[in-house]
C-alpha cells in the first residue's frame, strides 16, 4: 500500500453516514457527533444506545436495509454492518461515487482510516496504522496519553488568548516569534500540570513583557 496522506477534517454540520447499529457503529457515532457532524444511521435494527441517542434527537435513523440512495449528500460514510456483502456494496458505492468511506475491519474496502486519537482540548494526536494493526494504535495511544496530559488543554487556551494579543498589538513579526518562542520554552506547561495556574498566569504576563519593550 502507497503512503497514506493525513488529514483533518471538518465535518461540523455535514451529513456522515454509519451504516449499521450495533456496539462498533455506535462508537462510531459518538466519535462523528463529537465532531459535530450531522449524523443519519441505516440499519433494520440498532441497539438500545444507538436507539436513545434517535430518542433523545441526536441522530436521523432509516430502520431499513442500506441503499445506494442512502448516500446523497454525504460527506463520509462509515459502514459497520453484520453483512461482508452489505458492507462490500457500500465501499464500491463511495469509491463509484468519490465518497469517502471506511469499512470496519476491512482495509481493503476502506480510502479512509479512522485513527487512534488522543484529545486535549484543541490538540489532536492521531496514530493510524494503516489498518494494519489497530491494536498497536490503541497502545500507542495510552502510553501518548499519559505523556500528554490535560494541561496541554489549558496551555492551548492561554496560547489561543495570547496569540489573539499579541497579533492585534504587535506587527513586528520578530518580536511576535519571540513571545511565542518564550510561552513555548516556559515552564507553563509544568505549573498547569501540577495545579498553579496563578504563576502560570505570572509567567504568561512576563512574556508579554515584550510588548511594551
Amino acid at each position: 500500500m502507497k503512503k497514506l496522506y493525513p488529514v483533518y477534517l471538518n465535518i461540523t454540520g455535514q451529513k456522515c453516514l454509519v451504516v449499521g447499529g450495533g456496539d462498533v457503529a455506535e462508537r462510531k457515532i459518538k466519535n462523528l457527533l463529537e465532531c459535530g457532524a450531522r449524523v443519519m444511521v441505516v440499519s433494520p435494527e440498532c441497539n438500545k444506545k444507538v436507539a436513545g441517542m434517535v430518542i433523545a434527537g441526536e441522530i436521523e435513523y432509516h430502520q431499513n436495509n442500506y441503499q445506494t440512495g442512502d448516500l446523497e449528500g454525504a460527506m463520509l460514510v462509515i459502514s459497520a454492518a453484520d453483512s461482508e456483502d452489505v458492507n462490500r456494496k457500500v465501499a464500491e458505492d463511495c469509491l463509484a461515487r468519490g465518497i469517502p468511506v471506511n469499512v470496519v475491519d476491512s482495509p481493503d474496502l476502506c480510502n479512509f482510516f479512522i485513527p487512534s486519537v488522543i484529545r486535549r482540548g484543541d490538540l489532536v494526536i492521531s496514530i493510524s496504522t494503516g489498518g494494519k494493526s489497530p491494536l498497536l494504535a490503541v497502545r500507542l495511544r495510552m502510553e501518548l496519553e499519559k505523556q500528554f496530559g490535560k494541561e496541554y488543554e489549558k496551555f492551548l487556551e492561554i496560547m489561543g488568548r495570547v496569540r489573539q494579543q499579541v497579533l492585534a498589538e504587535c506587527d513586528d513579526p520578530a518580536v511576535r516569534n519571540e513571545i511565542f518562542q518564550r510561552l513555548i520554552d516556559s515552564d507553563i506547561l509544568q505549573l498547569l500540570k501540577d495545579g498553579k495556574d496563578y504563576l502560570a498566569e505570572e509567567r504568561v504576563e512576563e512574556c508579554l513583557s515584550l510588548l511594551s519593550e
